[in-house]
């Protein structure tokens, strides 16, 4: 028996990275899961994955910015598993390019799926994680959401975000005296396609910037999986995931604002 045992978890961006890898570990701990996701092909191949570990799963395709669809999906989920237990909103895009170089559909997409995704999600499942008795949110930020980086304007701003929406969230079920737990979760550099599937502006090599995320990309996302839901099970409020994650939350803690100038200084020149 594991904290997990007999609950019905949902996992949305789950066509592969973090997502496929919450999905089959969530089931080799006793949890039934419910998978969706806008690549259809990658969801498929998830669905096959958890199904031959012996899981039992629902697949769903899902673009997590549709509102009414995301509520139509809870509701269509409590009906089929008759509760849901835990929600994590994983789904999310990047796009990398100065601000001043960005159109404002680059900004507003990436907040739409990484931001707006996670407030969808949340707000759809809360009523049936409440009703459970024994519900959990995990939302997904990064380190960029500790701190920001030249060319990470947009994901920046999503990432934080969802860092101030979940972190007033968890204050809110503690104070409100609900039966919901609620974990941000940082992630540092995960071998995932994130980079090759990020957008850009037209002046920067798109190869170039996923070679190089390859490159600094540590912790693979069986390895994330794993620290995400042991901090679950323990009722974390956050999960930092890789040393990366924990140097930067460091950095962060002893600067303060000043970290700002120095990576600024390092980002000038280093071409960034």
């Amino acid at each position: 028996m594991t904290y997990f045992t007999g609950k019905v978890a949902v996992v949305t961006g789950a066509g592969s990275g973090i997502g496929r890898a919450l999905a089959l570990e969530l089931v080799q701990r006793g949890a039934r899961v419910a998978i969706s996701d806008v690549d259809a092909h990658g969801l498929a191949e998830t669905e096959h994955q958890v199904a031959a570990a012996g899981g039992e799963v629902r697949a769903d395709h899902l673009d997590v910015t549709e509102r009414e669809r995301v509520l139509a999906y809870a509701a269509d989920l409590v009906a089929h598993f008759g509760a849901v237990h835990q929600i994590y909103n994983n789904a999310g895009i990047a796009f990398t390019g100065d601000i001043e170089a960005m159109d404002f559909k680059h900004l507003e997409r990436v907040m739409d799926v990484d931001y707006w995704g996670v407030v969808n999600g949340t707000k759809a499942f809360l009523p049936h994680l409440i009703a459970s008795g024994d519900g959990h949110v995990v939302n997904i930020s990064s380190v960029f959401g500790i701190i920001s980086v030249p060319t990470q304007g947009a994901y920046n701003a999503a990432k934080f975000a969802v860092r101030g929406f979940t972190e007033a969230l968890r204050m809110e079920m503690v104070s409100r005296g609900r039966p919901v737990k609620v974990t941000c979760v940082h992630p540092g550099g995960i071998r995932t396609n994130v980079a090759r599937n990020a957008g850009s502006v037209d002046s920067l090599d798109h190869d170039a910037l996923a070679t190089s995320f390859d490159r600094v990309a540590r912790t693979t996302p069986r390895r994330a999986a794993e620290v995400i839901l042991n901090g679950v099970e323990k009722g974390k409020a956050r999960v930092l995931i890789g040393a990366d994650a924990r140097v930067i939350d460091l950095v962060a803690r002893v600067a303060g604002p000043h970290y700002q100038r120095l990576v600024g200084r390092f980002a000038g020149k280093a071409g960034l």
